[in-house]
């Protein structure tokens, strides 16, 4: 596959049973190819994206000692702030070339988890950045559940089999900013190649070129959505899951050409993950003769603590 396939979320929530198996059908052959699709008519309404690409950009143009301010210790970049650099992908040595802030989960009616988790951080300057966080935070996921929907039926689970588990989830909205390059980078990138952690990503902000994957072949192709497009990719929780039936692909950000080095670039995951109990062990309708075991059993919370480890964003 050489280029990522396009589908609309319409599709799966109309009231056709072909257009929602239409739906199912494309999405799961998508991730089992390439991991990644490009989806139209998601719940972000473009005055909701405005506002918050609105607040993000004024965050990140506050001065660094304001920002560091929001850069809370002993928590592992979960919430709040983190600075420029800090994080590298698994195996690397240098940090990427990347700042970012991480809004959390919002816990309803599970006083356990809301002690589990840290408290979002309130940004004292800017009035509208945690509401409009907060807001997008819902909607992105909200399109994930329907997503996951769809997986399931396309593994032969009950449909609502996710549900349970994403709700109250250790879920991660990421706004990022690169800022403009003014020097050669030695052996640094945007963000460097890397799987994600979780069990699904949902991408804002990947128009124009910089977001890379890696097909079967081993090649980069580039992964450019429409602007009503988000970009969802499995994550190595829901590849583990189901027995690398739904790959977790390597992606990257990579720099620009010199003549854009001036220019930042923005983009705003949404890391959807499941609640820390989650039994991540691999589905028994996807193992046979032909495709063993190929995972230990783990569940979500060891298995992100594991990774979080590798990162360098918590000490062993």
């Amino acid at each position: 596959m050489n280029s990522i396939p396009s589908v609309d979320l319409k599709d799966f929530i109309s009231n056709d049973p072909s257009k929602k198996q239409a739906f199912v059908d494309a999405i799961g052959k998508a991730y089992e190819e390439i991991g990644f699709v490009a989806l139209k008519g998601h719940f972000l309404d473009d005055a909701l994206v405005e506002r918050l690409y609105g607040e993000v950009k004024k965050f990140f143009d506050l001065p660094l000692e304001t920002k560091q301010k929001y850069e809370i210790p002993g928590i592992g970049g979960q919430r709040g702030y983190v600075s420029f650099g800090k994080e590298s992908a698994k195996g690397k040595k240098e940090g990427d070339l990347k700042e970012f802030w991480h809004f959390g989960q919002y816990v309803e009616d599970n006083p356990k988890l809301k002690n589990e988790y840290p408290d979002n951080v309130i940004v004292e300057e800017l009035p509208e950045f945690n509401e409009v966080g907060k807001e997008a935070y819902k909607m992105l996921e909200k399109t994930a559940k329907f997503v996951l929907r769809a997986l399931a039926i396309h593994l032969d689970l009950e449909e609502n089999y996710f549900d349970e588990y994403i709700h109250n989830g250790n879920s991660i909205l990421r706004p990022i900013h690169y800022p403009p390059i003014t020097e050669e980078p030695k052996e640094a990138v945007r963000a460097a190649a890397h799987g994600d952690i979780n069990l699904i990503t949902l991408l804002m902000g990947a128009q124009g070129r910089g977001l890379q994957v890696q097909n079967h072949k081993g090649e980069w192709i580039d992964a450019i959505a429409e602007p009503d497009e988000l970009m969802i990719n499995v994550g190595d929780m829901l590849s583990r899951h189901t027995n690398n039936q739904l790959k977790s692909t390597i992606h990257r950000v990579i720099n620009p050409p010199k003549d854009l080095w001036g220019t930042s670039r923005y983009s705003i995951p949404f890391f959807m993950h499941p609640i820390s109990d989650m039994k991540l062990n691999v589905l028994e309708n996807c193992i046979d003769e032909d495709h063993p075991k190929l995972y230990e059993d783990i569940t979500a919370g060891e298995f992100l603590n594991e990774r979080l480890m590798e990162l360098g964003l918590i000490k062993k």
